[in-house]
C-alpha cells in the first residue's frame, strides 16, 4: 500500500512538468543561427493567451559590455538596456503555433513578425523572423532551460 502511495505521489509530482511541455512559456536559452553560440536567456510568459519573452541573461564575452543599451533600436526601447527588455510580443495560439506578434533583433534594432512552434517534445522551440511572409526570414532554435 505504502509503494502505490509513493508511486502516485512521483506521478502527480513530475505531472506539471510534463504539462509545462505542452506551452512556450518558460525559460529559453536562445542559439545564434549564425555561430550556433548560445546568445541570451529568455523568459517567455503567457497572459490571456498572449505570449510575451523578456531577456533575462546575456552570454557575452569577458571583454564587452555585459549590460549593453539597443541603440539601435527605433521605438521606444531606444537606449534602454537589452537586459529586461522585451523582445518578443502579442503571440497568439495558431493550430500548434504561435503567430500574429512580432520579435525585436537588439543586434540592428529590427522589428519582424513572428511566429513559433515547440519541437522535440517541448524541448525545443522553433523561432522565425520575417519581413511580409514567413518564407522572408530566418529561424533560430531555442532550447528549453526550465
Amino acid at each position: 500500500m505504502k509503494f502505490l502511495a509513493f508511486i502516485a505521489a512521483a506521478a502527480l509530482s513530475i505531472a506539471p512538468a510534463f504539462a509545462q511541455t505542452g506551452s512556450p512559456a518558460g525559460l529559453w536559452k536562445n542559439i545564434d543561427d549564425e555561430t550556433g553560440k548560445p546568445k541570451a536567456l529568455i523568459r517567455i510568459t503567457e497572459n490571456n493567451g498572449v505570449l510575451t519573452g523578456q531577456i533575462e541573461k546575456l552570454f557575452r564575452d569577458a571583454n564587452e559590455d555585459q549590460n549593453p543599451k539597443c541603440e539601435k533600436c527605433s521605438d521606444a526601447r531606444k537606449d534602454q538596456p537589452i537586459l529586461g527588455m522585451t523582445i518578443l510580443s502579442n503571440l497568439k495560439k495558431d493550430g500548434d503555433e504561435y503567430s500574429g506578434g512580432e520579435i525585436l533583433d537588439p543586434n540592428n534594432g529590427k522589428v519582424y513578425k513572428s511566429k513559433l512552434h515547440l519541437a522535440d517534445g517541448g524541448k525545443k522551440l522553433s523561432v522565425r523572423g520575417y519581413i511580409g511572409v514567413p518564407m522572408l526570414g530566418r529561424s533560430q532554435t531555442w532550447v528549453r532551460e526550465q
